[in-house]
């Protein structure tokens, strides 16, 4: 009879469950390489801004500055979004590192149990094995009796023709 595992169906539920924890992290993830993105984005436009700032007419310096000052206002928040993020994708990633502990345990155990149903189908064979030398070792007893007493019947058939 083939290894069934009496806990398959909670360990394909706890595979499924770290399937799809996985692909929040993977969302959590994407997230944040946005949020590093939108964060790059906006420290170009403030460069850019700067430069721009050098070579403008004077009467304009303020409207840079001002546009400046919201860039960098954009840029903090940008930042503690980033940073939001980054808190999910933290505790994403644990809840993660929980279910493939939690798998881990399960096939921890169904290995285990495999190999305690190993050990008995050896045991269960060995003992069948033994069953069957026992059962030759008396059938052989019984016929080298038979065959001793055949022969002594020969013996004393000879002795009495004799």
């Amino acid at each position: 009879m083939p290894f069934r595992y009496r806990l398959e169906s909670i360990l394909k539920v706890r595979i499924r469950k770290k399937e799809a924890q996985l692909a929040v992290v993977q969302k959590a993830q994407q997230a944040v390489y946005e949020a590093e993105e939108r964060i790059r984005q906006n420290q170009e436009e403030i460069e850019q801004t700067i430069q721009n700032k050098k070579t403008a007419d004077f009467r304009m310096m303020e409207y840079y500055d001002n546009y400046l000052h919201h860039l960098w206002d954009k840029a903090e928040a940008l930042e503690q979004e980033r940073m939001r993020l980054q808190e999910i994708l933290d505790e994403e990633n644990r809840k993660l590192v929980k279910c493939e502990q939690e798998v881990k345990v399960i096939e921890k155990h169904k290995e285990k149990q495999k190999e305690i149903y190993k050990e008995e189908e050896k045991k269960a064979e060995l003992k069948q094995f033994s069953e069957i030398g026992v059962q030759r070792f008396f059938i052989q007893g019984r016929e080298a009796a038979e065959e001793e007493a055949f022969e002594l019947e020969l013996k004393k058939l000879e002795q009495e023709n004799s």
